[in-house]
């Protein structure tokens, strides 16, 4: 069976949990058809004109893009401008986009763990804990030979996931009785009497925020024009997310200037720059990968000695000062292109049978003397 657009993206969805994603992103699948079939896969960290053409030349059938396309609305999707022609050769060339972003970000050996993981940092935890996840169970009763195909469409849509665990259920058997009024169709027996059938009761849990959309996929699949389903609130289980952002502790203190030398040579970028006296010892560090400046308060407020990201404002600068906290800006490029390499292993090994590769065109648009 060939691998289509859709199977790399339900992959990339258990690695990377949309749901994990912050509420103003925009993942998933952005571009193209989900059921086109696909042999290669390219990796980006953007969609450029470089990347896209690359991966028009080089037949790739999808391109897994850390950042979004289509980030802000447009009104017009033009070959000759320069902000929307990549996307019309890509819908010419049949090529698809998925981008996983900040759920990429966020997820278990997502991009802030490998860079913890690099940096050799010990028992990282979540910088901002994720919030306690709402929950829901769903309950829905299937004719005997239903279940698996109900199951599947459930499984597929993001329901029975307990922590770890995938696909996770519950399965009991019963008899359902249903009488077809006028105009009723029923799948099983005839309009105008009462059916008594075999039944599963199958049951999972969901988030709350995928609920509506677990029960299209379960109507969808399902034999019956009115299936029974009943959906229960549950007590707010452990956080969904992992949380945002990482903070560890050093095996050994390392100053401040040593260390952002380490990061420049860990992440092989010579435009590292720091905040903070150049002898201060760091024993703690907190990473926000890409724009992260934003989180100097919560790493502040952490006990971090440094907050390690990949941009950030002249203001932010002046207020790690004042707070007292280390600022290491390593550059956007070169804080999450370590996991557009990484993504580009893991999917050659989730899918053996296709070609996968992170872009060898893309370059970080910004150059140091």
């Amino acid at each position: 069976m060939n691998t289509k657009v859709q199977d790399v993206l339900n992959w990339v969805g258990r690695f990377a949990p949309f749901s994990l994603a912050e509420s103003w992103d925009n993942v998933g699948l952005l571009w193209g058809d989900p059921a086109s079939d696909v042999s290669r896969i390219l990796t980006c960290l953007t969609v450029t004109d470089r990347t896209a053409d690359e991966a028009i030349a080089q037949g790739a059938g999808v391109i897994v893009s850390h950042h979004p396309v289509l980030f802000k609305a447009v009104k017009a999707i033009r070959a000759d401008r320069p902000e929307t022609g990549f996307l019309w050769r890509l819908a010419r060339a049949g090529v698809a986009v998925i981008s996983p972003h900040t759920s990429f970000d966020n997820t278990v050996d997502g991009i802030n763990d490998l860079l913890a993981t690099r940096l050799g940092l010990v028992d990282a935890r979540a910088l901002k804990p994720g919030v306690p996840a709402a929950r829901r169970k769903i309950v829905v009763f299937v004719p005997k030979g239903h279940r698996g195909a109900v199951l599947d469409a459930a499984f597929e849509a993001g329901a029975g996931r307990i922590g770890v665990y995938e696909q996770c259920s519950f399965t009991s058997e019963g008899r359902g009785t249903f009488f077809g009024g006028e105009g009723a169709k029923p799948a099983i027996g005839e309009a105008g009497r009462r059916e008594t059938v075999r039944e599963w009761r199958i049951e999972f849990v969901c988030s709350a925020s995928i609920c509506d959309t677990v029960l299209a996929a379960i109507r969808n699949a399902h034999p019956y024009e009115e299936p029974a389903t009943d959906v229960y609130p549950i007590e707010d289980g452990p956080p969904e997310s992992p949380g945002t952002g990482r903070i560890g502790r050093l095996s050994e203190p390392v100053t401040l200037g040593a260390f952002a030398a380490r990061i420049g040579e860990v992440l092989q970028t010579r435009a590292v720059q720091y905040v903070g006296d150049s002898e201060r010892l760091i024993r703690s560090l907190a990473i926000v990968c890409g724009a992260g400046d934003d989180f100097l308060g919560d790493a502040a407020r952490a006990g971090a000695d440094a907050l390690l990201t990949g941009e950030a404002r002249f203001h932010r600068g002046l207020e790690a000062e004042s707070r007292g906290i280390g600022l290491i800006v390593a550059g956007h490029h070169a804080t999450e292109r370590p996991g557009v390499e990484d993504l580009a292993a893991r999917l050659a090994e989730a899918f053996p049978s296709l070609e996968v590769w992170p872009s060898r065109d893309e370059a970080d648009p910004f150059q140091s003397i």
